[in-house]
């Protein structure tokens, strides 16, 4: 039995512009099976927004432009089916929790017609039919379907992301990208959102793509995390593999950049320099310029990924013999 929801095949998304070619996304792959949620980390600029909108063939083109790779959901390459194709598959298998609720939602449409709006084109519903679904899934989400006839700019920024998740959930889709949905707001929000996204992920047996920079959220809503830098997946492992396992240097400076409670430390320790710009990538691998560890081969050859665990992949030369391996210092600890 195949349990591949979605997967994804030397993806390459490139930015065309008038100053030279932005490279996005760089030869990843990705899977995730049915009902699992994966934790998509990395700095602004690292291609994780852009992934996810080459999932959704939301990209604006020009100037981004896919130029190789699959993308599979249930089997099916997405990118060889036609935009009417494509508009069905959205929010009926893949949906999609934008990062900013305040230019994600219509402002001269109230609430309710908007998760309506999905339902009805989407589901073989009547127009009052798609209205009673749309106000059970308001009140799926904490939201009273008596409000749903208020506007958007008369809910609060936790509230809106509440109905941008019941319009994303609406029609029970099998994937869900959440691109940081809970960066803009306040951390009693934050995490009343992560539990009601966890209930409804259990509810619907939803897989989740989710998108963060922030580590503490991966440890409370994630099964797997993908590290990406520069527009590549640098290392992929479960939540045990990341977080007490780490092996990819700029893995182990994510970790060495949080302040830790168990810890009296009055210095943290940044990552030095700034990530790798798209449109002049340095040679080799990507993070070299960065890394304490960077020999004459990092900044010759790209790394490929080495398998160093059941699931955990790492894309470093530090490990690409058992032998090398055995050398790695754990400097993360």
């Amino acid at each position: 039995m195949n349990d591949k929801l979605l997967e994804i095949k030397d993806l390459d998304i490139n930015y065309y512009t008038s100053e030279g070619v932005v490279k996005a996304v760089n030869g990843i792959d990705l899977v995730i099976n049915k009902g699992e949620t994966i934790g998509l980390v990395g700095e602004t600029g690292a291609g994780k927004t852009t992934t996810a909108l080459g999932i959704m063939r939301l990209l604006q083109s020009p100037p981004a432009k896919i130029d190789g790779g699959q993308i599979l959901i249930d089997g099916q390459d997405i990118l060889k089916l036609s935009e009417d194709e494509m508009r069905m598959v959205r929010s009926d298998k893949v949906s999609m929790i934008f990062q900013d609720p305040m230019t994600a939602l219509n402002p001269v449409l109230t609430v309710i017609d908007q998760v309506a709006e999905v339902i009805e084109i989407h589901q073989d519903v009547t127009t009052e039919e798609s209205f009673e679904k749309a106000g059970e899934m308001l009140e799926k989400v904490g939201i009273p379907k008596e409000r749903g006839k208020e506007y958007p700019h008369q809910f609060s920024g936790g509230m809106k992301q509440r109905v941008i998740i019941a319009i994303a959930l609406a029609c029970n889709p099998h994937l869900l990208l959440a691109d940081e949905p809970t960066t803009a707001l306040d951390v009693t929000i934050q995490a009343q959102v992560l539990d009601m996204m966890r209930q409804l992920k259990a509810q619907f047996n939803t897989s989740v793509l989710f998108i963060t920079h922030d580590l503490g959220v991966v440890a409370e809503i994630c099964d797997k995390v993908a590290i990406m830098y520069a527009g590549e997946i640098i290392e992929f492992g479960t939540l045990e593999d990341i977080f007490e396992n780490t092996k990819h240097p700029y893995t182990i400076g994510l970790f060495n950049s949080i302040p830790k409670i168990d810890e009296d430390v009055k210095v943290l320790q940044p990552i030095e320099g700034n990530i790798a710009d798209p449109m002049n990538l340095p040679s080799g691998c990507r993070f070299h310029p960065r890394c304490n560890h960077a020999s004459k081969k990092c900044k010759e050859q790209l790394p490929k990924s080495t398998s160093i665990g059941d699931e955990h992949i790492v894309k470093c030369f530090l490990y690409e013999t058992n032998q090398k391996s055995q050398q790695v210092i754990n400097y993360a600890k």
